[in-house]
C-alpha cells in the first residue's frame, strides 16, 4: 500500500526526513509514532504529494508519488495538520463542496454520502453553525468526515484525536478498527503512544527525522523471560525460589523463570496459594525508549 526507499527531505541545512524505508501493506493498522518535530508529519506530506523529497522513491496504492499521485487520491482519504475547513460555512456546506470535487454521483447520492460520513464520526445531528463556531474536537471530526466520503481503500491519518476527549479518542479509535475491519489499510501517525498501543497492529518509530524501528506490534512485545505471580504469600515464594524473584511489590512478585506454565506446578506443589501468573512483555513504552535518543523537551539550567 505504501512503499518509501531511502526517502530524504532537506530543508537548507536540517534533515527533516533521513533514508527513511517504509513499508506499510494492505489491511495493516499501521501507526507511525514520535516525538514533535521527529520528521513525522514531514513524511506524511510527501506520501501525498504534498511536499516534495529531496531524494528517494515513494510508491502509494502502486503508483509512483509524486509523478502519479492523481492516479492514487481518489483511493485515498486524508487529514493532516488538522483539517482544512471555509471557517464561514457549516460542516455540511464545507463536505458539500469538497465531495463536489471528487469525481461522479449526483445530488441525491452526494447527499447520502454525506450524511453517512458525518453519522460515522459522531456528527449526525450537526446544525447550521460555522466551522469557525466548532471545538476543535469538534473539527478533527469534520476533518475524519471528510476523509471518508469516497470510502477510501487507504486512510492517511495526521494526529486524529487532537483535542478529542478520552470518550471521543474511544469512539475515533473503534471508528477506525471497524474501517479497517471492513477492508481500508489505515496508516496514522502520532506523538501518543497509547493511541498506538490500543490501535495499531504494526508499528514504526521516529526519531530525529530516522525510522528506527519497525515491526508487528505482537512482535514488539516479545516476551522477557520472566513471569508475574500474584500470592498472598510471597515470602514462601521467595524462599522457595532461591534467589529468581528479581522483584517485590507487595502481594506482586516478578520471577526469572522461562516457562510460566511451570512456575506454577512449582508452586502449586509447594502448597502456596496463587492469585495471578503470567508471562512478562515489554511495553511499547519500553521498546520506544529503548530504541530512540531524542530526549523530552526539558530545558536544563546552567550551573
Amino acid at each position: 500500500m505504501i512503499t518509501t526507499n531511502g526517502l530524504v527531505k532537506t530543508y537548507g541545512q536540517v534533515t527533516a526526513v533521513d533514508g527513511v524505508d517504509l513499508a506499510v501493506r494492505e489491511g495493516d493498522r499501521y501507526g507511525l509514532l514520535g516525538p514533535n518535530g521527529s520528521g513525522k508529519t514531514t513524511l506524511v506530506r510527501m506520501l501525498l504529494g504534498l511536499v516534495f523529497a529531496t531524494r528517494g522513491t515513494i510508491e502509494v496504492l502502486g503508483v509512483p508519488v509524486p509523478k502519479r499521485v492523481h492516479d492514487a487520491l481518489p483511493r485515498i482519504g486524508a487529514m493532516v495538520e488538522g483539517p482544512g475547513m471555509y471557517p464561514h460555512l457549516n460542516g455540511r456546506a464545507n463536505l458539500t463542496l469538497m465531495d463536489a470535487a471528487g469525481p461522479g454521483g449526483g445530488r441525491a447520492d452526494r447527499k447520502r454520502r454525506i450524511g453517512e460520513a458525518l453519522e460515522r464520526v459522531g456528527l449526525a445531528g450537526i446544525d447550521k453553525r460555522p466551522v469557525k463556531a466548532y471545538s476543535l474536537g469538534m473539527r478533527q471530526r469534520l476533518g475524519l468526515a471528510a476523509a471518508l466520503l469516497r470510502r477510501p481503500q487507504l486512510l492517511i491519518l495526521d494526529e486524529p484525536t487532537n483535542g478529542l476527549d478520552p470518550r471521543g479518542i474511544r469512539e475515533i479509535r473503534e471508528l477506525l478498527a471497524g474501517l479497517n475491519a471492513e477492508g481500508t489499510t489505515v496508516f496514522l501517525s502520532s506523538h501518543l503512544l497509547g493511541e498506538i498501543d490500543a490501535l495499531c497492529t504494526r508499528v514504526g518509530v521516529m526519531d530525529r527525522g530516522r525510522l528506527v524501528l519497525q515491526d508487528e506490534l505482537a512482535a514488539l512485545r516479545a516476551e522477557t523471560g520472566r513471569v508475574l505471580v500474584g500470592t498472598p504469600e510471597p515470602e514462601r515464594v521467595i524462599a522457595l525460589l532461591d534467589g529468581r524473584v528479581e522483584q517485590r511489590d507487595g502481594e506482586r512478585l516478578t520471577v526469572r523463570h522461562p516457562d510460566p506454565g511451570d512456575l506454577n506446578a512449582e508452586l502449586i506443589k509447594a502448597g502456596i496459594r496463587v492469585t495471578a501468573l503470567g508471562a512478562e512483555r515489554r511495553t511499547l513504552e519500553q521498546v520506544v525508549l529503548e530504541a530512540t535518543t531524542t530526549s523530552s523537551d526539558r530545558v536544563e539550567g546552567s550551573s
